[in-house]
């Protein structure tokens, strides 16, 4: 079995073999699971110390963040001849909208009531568009022109389509909660409608890229804190890209062994075993104009339902 020490190294050696790397993306991620904890404000130097390791030079993060904040991710701050970056109002919704997926806790049960959105009314040219933006907050197509969610509510998919200027074109209703709440007929339905074999491929390549390390740190937990943090990041950014493609579906509505279930019970156990010494390698290494960033605020310690 390989070691902890050996398990990171290879998890560094394949993201530095994918092309083109995805800087940007990355260090969304460090925002996301590091600085905003923590205030949100990073001078941009020490962002670049931080992310060297893992195979993004400083070249390629001013490049990335330049881009960042044209795509109105980040917005940059001068004081003296330090830049100092932190997320923007839309990049925090954003931020917000993509991160709380991927620290949630245990779900609630189903109520077995539906969400529907009828597009049919809808001009032919933003049937598409809006569409693909429900899909993006989990809806799945039921039939022609009709997408359903199981536990988003009329209000909120209301305010999802007035944000698209799309609420006036779109019928949305709810359905009753009926006996049973799952048949088989529904069940083939879910898994069409949300192309559940292609996610549970993309869980399975987590579990297989993570488990080694799992495997390594049960067996000896010696990781110093900079690996541990190397190993978080990377652990959180690839587990936030297949959350984005995720439904998060109703257990009840899942297949009993369900690969996302796993993948989310490895990443929480692996986030505990080294969040706290990454968040010791952040002391010592991020900076804001005032100095050392702030300790995480208590929102920070109820991610998977408690670190604690």
């Amino acid at each position: 079995m390989s070691s902890a020490t050996d398990c990171v190294a290879t998890l560094i050696d394949d993201f530095q073999k994918r092309r083109p790397i995805r800087a940007g993306s990355l260090i969304i991620t460090v925002y996301g699971d590091s600085i905003v904890p923590r205030g949100g404000t990073v001078w941009l130097g020490s962002l670049s110390k931080l992310v060297e390791p893992i195979g993004i030079n400083e070249r390629l993060v001013r490049t990335s963040v330049y881009r960042l904040t044209h795509e109105t991710w980040l917005r940059g701050e001068k004081v003296g001849r330090r830049s100092y970056y932190r997320l923007s109002g839309p990049g925090r919704r954003r931020f917000e909208q993509a991160f709380k997926r991927v620290y949630h806790g245990v779900q609630p049960p189903w109520s077995g009531q539906w969400t529907l959105a009828l597009l049919t009314q809808l001009p032919a040219d933003r049937r598409q568009q809006i569409r693909d933006e429900l899909e993006w907050l989990g809806f799945g197509s039921f039939a022609q022109g009709v997408l359903a969610h199981p536990t988003l509510s009329c209000a909120e998919t209301t305010a999802a389509l007035q944000e698209l200027d799309a609420a006036d074109d779109t019928i949305v209703m709810q359905t009753q909660a009926m006996e049973p709440m799952t048949s088989k007929p529904l069940r083939l339905q879910v898994r069409e409608s949300w192309n559940l074999d292609e996610l549970a491929e993309l869980y399975q390549r987590f579990l297989v890229k993570f488990r080694p390390l799992w495997n390594a740190l049960n067996a000896e937990n010696h990781l110093g804190q900079e690996e541990c943090f190397i190993a978080r990041t990377l652990l959180i950014h690839e587990y936030r890209k297949v959350q984005l493609r995720d439904p998060l579906l109703p257990d009840e509505l899942l297949p009993t062994a369900w690969e996302g279930r796993y993948a989310h019970q490895l990443c929480r156990n692996l986030y505990r075993l080294l969040y706290e010494r990454a968040e010791r390698w952040l002391d010592r290494h991020l900076e804001t104009a005032e100095g050392p960033l702030p300790a995480p605020g208590p929102s920070f310690y109820q991610r998977f339902g408690g670190l604690e």
